[in-house]
């Protein structure tokens, strides 16, 4: 059986505490991880630590060693991938909005949103790609039941309502 990485932690408890009240939530229990190795004399083993720390054995591997290669600085150092750019231009997520929005467009699916895009814009787009996109930049719903018909004549239903002359709840 292999003995436990050596690992001697340069920075004080005292300093550990500060730092983790101070960083975001995705590091606090990186330095966790150092004050527990520090608090300890004799080395722990990933697992013992990975118990004590409340986190994964293949964490507790992976930060010790990024702490042993860059030292508090590489711990620290996270890594993000670039996210990918809109599908849309700014123009276009306009014009989609604006159809979206507008209740005379007659759009009743995203169906129906994804051949006009096409036919619009020249794009082809995956159906799902297109629902995920219109359900997080504008917060829309599938198939959502419209209160009345788009084409109603708000006069005639006006004029309806004054030449009533019984009410249906009414006895």
């Amino acid at each position: 059986m292999a003995l436990p990485k050596q690992i001697i932690v340069k920075e004080s408890i005292k300093e550990l505490k500060s730092l983790q009240k101070k960083s975001k939530a995705l590091f606090i229990p990186r330095l966790r991880m150092l004050q527990v190795i520090k608090e300890h004399k004799e080395p722990l083993s990933k697992n013992a630590l990975a118990k004590l720390v409340g986190v994964n054995h293949n964490s507790i591997q992976r930060w010790r060693t990024m702490y042993l290669n860059g030292g508090l600085k590489g711990l620290l150092a996270h890594k993000t991938t670039a996210s990918a750019p809109f599908m849309f231009t700014k123009q276009e997520r306009e014009k989609i909005y604006a159809k979206l929005s507008d209740p005379k467009s007659g759009i009743r699916g995203y169906k129906e949103l994804l051949i006009w895009v096409e036919e619009e814009f020249g794009k082809t787009v995956k159906y799902n790609s297109l629902m995920v996109f219109c359900r997080n930049q504008f917060g829309t719903k599938i198939k959502v039941a419209r209160k009345s018909h788009i084409k109603k004549d708000a006069k005639a239903v006006d004029a309806f309502k004054k030449t009533l002359v019984v009410s249906a709840n009414k006895p």
